[in-house]
């Protein structure tokens, strides 16, 4: 029973750590909404969240990982560079820019868009590999389209409220100054998407010159961080920005962010690196429905039929590709297992040895 029950846990284990990641992610978007209410600004938010992140993951990384390190050379440091330009700065700051210009509602919407942005660009790198002539093949496609079919309803159909059955238990005030601009606000949420997809691709190309999962988690938070620093140096001159005082909501959201941030850039870093890119960020609209599910319970917000189905669709595409990948990694073992030789093979090629040698003896 035991074994069983590992087993299972080992299955599933890289499931079970992305489901973690994107509940961790929707609690950060509630405690960064009231930060940035309280008057954080969004650039400073995104340097110390990477910052921190990256020193908690340093001691883990040198001391788990200080035999299995793989050297550091120039070239591979300044890959490193650009891996943590895409996935650390330059990923948090569009989002944030884009959110400014559009709305909350709108921004995790498009941001669901990124499975199927890495499925096509996975596929056009020959990293991911689709036989449309077998079920595993088509179930990948078709978990796709039907994932992306989802996040077009969520975006694009509001439909009739829901009633609220009782009244939320937390009320946070919101500030409306949002100042939508319908070209520039949707570019910029497709620009993160875009880098964002980019970032699975090449964190799987780069964890094959540097597999020390720990390691590299520290250094994309880290460098991030720094250039994440200059960014909002460049735009915010005043001093008073960068101040938090202590156990306020700004202090718990940084602190929490910053954690969630080193943790979930080492469960997909090692998702990446076990199942691929595409598993990774198929798990992404797991993040949206999480919000919406917990603002209509537990703010009070109204929940549209729209966003129900588009999430039920986001779901049943989710399990039909995950079903397809599971199947492909199974087809892939059996392929070679049966490539390897056997025990009767090993052992009959060891007697024609040996026979050989007794008839070369003088």
């Amino acid at each position: 029973m035991a074994c069983a029950l590992k087993a299972t846990f080992t299955r599933y284990k890289p499931h079970l750590s992305m489901i973690q990641t994107q509940v961790g992610a929707a609690i950060v978007y509630f405690l960064t909404e009231a930060a940035f209410n309280q008057g954080l600004n969004p650039y400073v938010y995104v340097t110390y969240r990477l910052l921190i992140g990256g020193l908690i993951m340093i001691p883990f990384a040198y001391f788990l990982e200080k035999k299995s390190r793989p050297k550091l050379t120039l070239a591979l440091f300044l890959e490193l560079v650009f891996l943590s330009f895409l996935g650390g700065g330059l990923t948090y700051n569009l989002f944030f820019l884009s959110l400014k210009f559009t709305s909350p509602a709108f921004v995790s919407s498009v941001f669901n868009t990124v499975p199927s942005l890495t499925f096509v660009m996975a596929i056009l790198l020959r990293m991911e590999i689709v036989n449309v002539k077998s079920p595993r093949g088509r179930a990948k496609i078709l978990g796709t389209l039907i994932s992306l079919a989802g996040v077009m309803v969520i975006t694009f159909y509001k439909g009739p409220a829901l009633k609220s059955l009782w009244e939320a238990p937390i009320h946070m005030k919101r500030q409306h100054s949002v100042h939508e601009k319908r070209v520039l606000g949707p570019i910029l949420s497709v620009s993160s998407c875009l880098v964002v997809s980019s970032y699975f691709i090449m964190q799987a190309h780069t964890l094959k010159k540097y597999p020390a999962q720990l390691s590299l988690s520290a250094w994309i938070n880290c460098i991030g961080g720094v250039q994440s620093a200059v960014f909002a140096v460049s735009l915010q001159h005043k001093p008073a920005a960068w101040s938090i005082r202590m156990f306020d909501i700004s202090f718990w959201a940084i602190l929490y962010c910053g954690i969630s941030t080193a943790l979930a850039t080492f469960f997909m870093v090692w998702c990446v690196k076990v199942k691929g890119p595409v598993f990774a960020a198929m798990f992404s609209p797991l993040q949206t429905i999480t919000v919406v599910v917990s603002a209509y319970f537990l703010l009070g917000e109204k929940l549209y039929t729209g966003s129900i189905l588009g999430a039920v669709s986001v779901i049943i595409g989710l399990y039909v590709l995950l079903w397809g990948k599971e199947r492909d990694q199974s087809y892939s073992n059996s392929q070679h297992q049966s490539s390897l030789p056997s025990d009767e093979t090993i052992a009959a090629d060891k007697t024609e040895e040996a026979n050989l040698a007794e008839k070369e003896e003088p």
